[in-house]
């Protein structure tokens, strides 16, 4: 046992770098101030003004600035909400027995009656199913 020896390195552990916002920091900045080490400043262009980063309009905001057509999503038309109602009235069903029906809330039989939804085809097909009505079909 007297020939073996020890050939390991030793081992520093050291703090790591400091992020990139802490190096923005101003106690950073003045620490390294104190030490002399160099300190790099940049000016961005519109640093504190109150201007946009694009303050002239660009070509699409300027086109929609200039349209005047009412932008407003499709409703449920009045045949379809008549038909649903007849439907569900055909079959002596409430607003909500036919949202338990469909796995819908019943807020949406509501809004479809009402002719506030925004047509979904996925719950038009199930309401056909569980009426037993065509609601498409003229389109």
């Amino acid at each position: 046992m007297a020939g073996i020896t020890q050939d390991w390195e030793p081992v520093v552990i050291r703090k790591k770098a400091p992020s990139a916002a802490a190096r923005k920091d101003e106690k950073a900045v003045n620490a390294a101030r104190r030490a002399g080490a160099e300190i790099e400043t940049i000016r961005k262009s519109t640093a504190g003004s109150n201007k946009a980063a694009s303050s002239s309009t660009s070509l699409n905001t300027r086109k929609l600035d200039e349209d005047t057509e009412n932008l407003t999503h499709e409703k449920v038309p009045t045949e379809l909400k008549k038909a649903i109602m007849q439907g569900r009235m055909d079959k002596k069903l409430t607003q909500a027995q036919l949202a338990q029906i469909i796995n819908e809330k019943p807020q949406i039989i509501q809004e479809y009656e009402s002719g506030k939804a925004i047509p979904n085809q996925q719950i038009i097909t199930k309401l056909e199913r569980a009426l037993g009505v065509k609601l498409r079909g003229k389109k």
